[in-house]
């Protein structure tokens, strides 16, 4: 065993990926692997810029998620808002059914509410644990309920 050194867990040393995180490991000259230079894509989509309709909200969260897909992010902050009524907005609601959808249908690996994603959240603990990186997003552990985390692949 050895460790990822982008990750920190633990791997198999013949191992080319980190089973956890997905980072390349690279030979170092004694055949060992080291850690790629790869560390955790994240994007930020804010779907209440320009207050959109809930249909152009939609399109857009699509279109965002395709691109990010293709650039190969593998951590999104979806920022849909929570709603000036106080109940949640009717985009935050409407994406909300969206993620779970493309969740069922294998398209996103893992969802994490607003109000979830907080360090004692077994979900997000053991994503912390693969991405201390995360440690340091601006949303953690701070219960906001206008904004989802959509970890792609």
């Amino acid at each position: 065993m050895q460790v990822c050194q982008i990750c920190g867990n633990d791997i198999d040393f013949r191992l080319h990926h980190c089973p956890h995180c997905g980072n390349e490991q690279e030979k170092d000259g004694q055949n060992q692997f080291k850690a790629g230079r790869r560390e955790l894509h994240q994007k930020t989509i804010n779907l209440e810029k320009g207050l959109p309709t809930v249909q152009q909200a939609l399109i857009k969260f699509e279109q965002e998620l395709k691109t990010a897909r293709l650039e190969r992010y593998r951590l999104l902050t979806l920022i849909h808002g929570y709603g000036s009524t106080g109940k949640g907005g009717v985009i935050r609601l409407e994406c909300r059914k969206t993620l779970d959808y493309f969740q069922n249908k294998g398209k996103i690996v893992q969802v994490i509410y607003g109000e979830d994603f907080h360090h004692r959240h077994g979900v997000v603990k053991h994503l912390l644990s693969r991405f201390p990186i995360l440690s340091r997003h601006p949303h953690l552990n701070k219960k906001n309920k206008g904004i989802t985390i959509i970890l792609l692949f």
